[in-house]
């Protein structure tokens, strides 16, 4: 079998077919890459609530866009990290509890790869949200990425645990 190869873009496509062999590639990253890993996920999905907020805008102007876009930043940009080392930090934590062991590195890289690899969805499901707006396309396409993301941060945890 071989690695995933390529730029960062290749491997994220690559994730939705294969994502045990590409976070095992990934496993090497350093520390500082994976904050990048992690902010770059989260400029997209901040671009990804563009169209909705601008859509919500339109429709009831009391609240302006760039309002909308300002507390979205704050949320994404800075708190939403906050939120994720500590999710990663607890599934690290409890993966103790279990025969399958996961360091706190390989927990965080799981994680932070599989919200990247989902940001594609993340900007499809922005943009129905923004065009078509609330119905049965929005609702697939926020399945899709949720349920992208289980799987590959899933896989992600699963080709990274040491068992014992």
């Amino acid at each position: 079998m071989s690695r995933a190869s390529g730029g960062v873009l290749p491997r994220v496509m690559q994730s939705w077919w294969a994502p045990r062999r590409v976070v095992r590639g990934l496993r090497a990253m350093p520390e500082r890459v994976k904050l990048v890993v992690l902010m770059a996920a989260m400029l997209i999905f901040l671009v990804a609530q563009a169209p909705v907020h601008a859509r919500a805008a339109f429709l009831d102007p009391a609240i302006p866009l760039g309002a909308r876009m300002g507390g979205s930043l704050l949320a994404v940009m800075f708190l939403m990290p906050v939120l994720v080392y500590g999710l990663a930090t607890a599934v690290g934590a409890l993966s103790r509890l279990t025969p399958w062991r996961l360091s706190q590195e390989d927990s965080r890289l799981a994680l932070f790869w599989a919200l990247l690899a989902v940001s594609p969805a993340m900007l499809l499901a922005g943009l129905v949200g923004g065009m078509i707006g609330p119905g049965p396309a929005l609702m697939l396409s926020q399945a899709l990425a949720g349920i992208g993301f289980l799987v590959i941060w899933g896989a992600g945890i699963w080709a990274l645990v040491e068992r014992r």
